[in-house]
């Protein structure tokens, strides 16, 4: 039987507006970007703020902790896994996957970790580990 670690993960698509956050986490550092103009931080990587439309955006290294806000788990999938949004203590939500964990005991609220998982031939992709 496959385990979710076993499960292979394609290499995201990198272009040159999100490769500062592919570089990060190839060095195992979380990135979300910030705007200077409304202070708002926001994922998913992009040039312009989505609270405001500014330019003036920067990359800051986000703690890395979280909480679990909601999940599902894919039983029928060759190797079972499970996706969830994760709050981030930034503000943020990311769509991610948990790994190395229990997949029935899962439950919203959860505390969660980044870690760092290899794919395909590209840069690790950032998923959470229950804490």
């Amino acid at each position: 039987m496959l385990r979710a670690q076993d499960r292979p993960i394609p290499a995201p698509p990198v272009n040159p507006e999100t490769k500062p956050f592919w570089d990060a986490a190839a060095a195992g550092k979380l990135l979300v970007k910030r705007c200077t103009a409304c202070g708002a931080a926001h994922h998913y990587p992009r040039a312009r703020c989505p609270f405001c439309g500014s330019e003036r955006t920067e990359w800051t290294e986000a703690s890395g902790r979280g909480t679990v806000y909601s999940y599902s788990v894919f039983r029928r999938a060759p190797v079972p896994y499970a996706i969830a949004y994760v709050t981030l203590e930034e503000g943020v939500s990311m769509m991610t996957n948990l790994v190395d964990c229990d997949l029935d005991g899962i439950r919203i609220g959860q505390g969660v970790r980044v870690v760092f998982k290899p794919t395909d031939g590209g840069p690790p992709v950032p998923m959470f580990r229950v804490v």
